[in-house]
């Protein structure tokens, strides 16, 4: 079973005013001490997420792990690490087939019934959220909260991700539920370097 580290950064372009400063907050948020890095573009070509996806495995090189949101195809051809679906997205039997056995799944539950089913599936690792009320989605699911969290940690023996909302003054908590990592979007922003230092200080 993979050990998945503290802090689960996302990178969306969306939220940088162009690629290069996504390429300099990825920089830094791996000089923190970040091992891993996901690419969420839910709003590009196919072209420009291909070069974003390989550009950020160039500058970052293989010690970092890279997980590409939803499209199994550019996690292969940009020699990602792995692949994260969401509900709506290939199927994670379809997606296992495609990557083989070698690259990452991860999967978005919102419920009980989605991550229980999740469970039955060959993902290395299972997410639930939004934990917290969320901006980084226009239309966000129904909030878990940390009773949601106790109840997904008590459904699975596999790695979980506590995803929406998630600061560096709730983070702990989170973790105190029974999470094993913590998925962060918008408190890494503000200067990514020093707030992924805080956040891994206060996960441990």
């Amino acid at each position: 079973m993979l050990q998945l580290p503290r802090l689960y950064p996302i990178l969306d372009p969306a939220c940088f005013s162009d690629a290069a400063g996504m390429f300099v907050a990825a920089a830094a948020l791996v000089t923190s001490g970040c091992t891993l890095l996901q690419y969420r573009n839910k709003s590009g070509s196919s072209r420009c997420m291909l070069d974003q996806a390989r550009e950020l495995r160039t500058r970052l090189g293989t010690g970092v792990k890279l997980i590409m949101n939803d499209r199994t195809d550019l996690c292969l051809i940009a020699g990602f690490d792995g692949l994260h679906v969401g509900q709506d997205d290939l199927s994670p039997g379809a997606a296992r087939m495609i990557l083989g056995s070698d690259l990452w799944l991860g999967i978005s539950t919102h419920n009980q019934e989605q991550l229980a089913e999740a469970d039955k599936t060959s993902s290395d690792y299972l997410a639930i959220g939004p934990v917290f009320p969320t901006s980084s989605k226009s239309n966000p699911d129904v909030v878990v909260g940390l009773a949601g969290v106790r109840r997904a940690r008590e459904l699975t023996r596999k790695p979980l991700v506590a995803i929406g909302g998630i600061t560096r003054a709730n983070a702990r908590s989170v973790i105190e539920a029974g999470a094993d990592s913590v998925a962060v979007i918008s408190d890494l922003l503000r200067d990514p370097g020093k707030s992924a230092e805080e956040f891994l200080k206060v996960l441990g």
